[in-house]
C-alpha cells in the first residue's frame, strides 16, 4: 500500500502547495484523485516519485510511505529502480528523433535484460496502433499516440504502481474511452494505478476509490460509486447542476470552497 500521510509540500521555500494532505492507494486498485487546475495534484505525483527537488519544492512536513517504509529522502531513480514507482507525466516526454521501438528500448534501460524484448511486444499487443508504427519516429505520432506511447515506455520499467498525470488531456472523446479501457485492462492484470485527473466521469468510471482536492486540501473521498453519485462532485466535476441553481449570475456568485469545508 501506498500512504500519503499528513504532506505539507512548499515551493522556493516560500509557497506553500499541499497543507497537510494525507491518502492511500490500495495494492491492486485504480484510485483517483480530482481537483481543478492549481489544486496541488501534479505536486503530488511529483512529491511521490521524489521530483520534487528538481523544481525548488520540499517536504516540510509528513510522510510518503511504500508498504511503511518512507520515500521521502529517495531520489527518482532509487523509487523507479528499488520500489518500481513509475510517473508518467502530463507533457507526454518521448523522444521526439527516436522511432517508437527505441523509444521503448530506452524506457528499459534501469532493468535490462533477455525480457526486454519480448515485454516490447507486449506493449504493442496492449497497443495494436503502435505496433503499426514501430519504426516512425514519434515526433510524427498524434497526440493519442504519444500518449500511449508513454504509457507503453513505463510498462518498460515493470511498475508495481502506475502514476498517470492527465492522461486525457488534449485527447478526442473515441481516443479517451480507449485509453481509459487500457487502464481498466492493466488494474485487472494486478497493476496498481494512481490516476490524477479532470475529466471526473472517466476517472470515476474505471477507479475503486477516489480523493477530491481543493486549494492543496483533501475536501471529499470515498468509493467511485458513491463519488459519482455526489452533488457536489456532479456539478463541479460532472456538469450536472443542481435543480435550483437557475441563472448564471447565482452560479457566478457561489462560493465553492465553503461548500465543500
Amino acid at each position: 500500500m501506498l500512504e500519503v500521510e499528513n504532506l505539507r509540500v512548499v515551493y522556493q521555500e516560500v509557497i506553500s502547495v499541499l497543507h497537510g494532505v494525507s491518502l492511500k492507494v490500495r495494492d491492486g486498485e485504480i484510485t483517483v484523485l480530482l481537483g481543478a487546475n492549481g489544486a496541488g495534484k501534479t505536486t503530488m505525483l511529483r512529491t511521490i516519485c521524489g521530483l520534487l527537488p528538481v523544481y525548488d519544492g520540499k517536504i516540510i512536513e509528513g510522510n510518503v510511505l511504500l508498504d511503511q517504509t518512507s520515500l521521502n529522502r529517495l531520489d527518482s531513480s532509487a523509487i523507479v529502480k528499488k520500489y518500481r514507482i513509475t510517473y508518467v507525466m502530463e507533457e507526454r516526454p518521448v523522444f521526439w528523433y527516436l522511432t517508437v521501438e527505441q523509444n521503448l528500448k530506452a524506457a528499459a534501460f534501469s532493468r535490462w535484460d533477455r525480457e526486454v524484448p519480448p515485454d516490447i511486444e507486449k506493449v504493442m499487443t496492449i497497443f495494436p496502433v503502435l505496433g503499426s508504427l514501430r519504426d516512425t519516429k514519434a515526433g510524427y505520432l498524434s497526440g493519442g499516440e504519444q500518449q500511449m506511447l508513454t504509457i507503453g515506455m513505463a510498462l518498460m520499467t515493470k511498475p508495481k504502481i502506475l502514476l498517470l498525470d492527465e492522461p486525457s488531456l488534449g485527447l478526442a472523446p473515441l481516443i479517451v474511452r480507449e485509453l481509459f479501457s487500457i487502464i481498466r485492462g492493466l488494474n485487472k492484470q494486478g497493476l496498481t494505478i494512481f490516476l490524477v485527473e479532470q475529466n471526473a466521469h472517466a476517472a470515476l468510471s474505471v477507479a475503486a476509490r477516489g480523493y477530491v482536492i481543493e486549494s492543496g486540501r483533501i475536501v471529499l473521498e470515498g468509493p467511485a460509486e458513491e463519488l459519482i453519485k455526489n452533488k457536489d462532485v456532479r456539478e463541479f466535476y460532472l456538469g450536472a447542476a443542481m435543480a435550483d441553481q437557475k441563472r448564471f449570475r447565482e452560479a457566478k456568485r457561489y462560493k465553492r470552497r465553503k461548500r465543500w469545508l
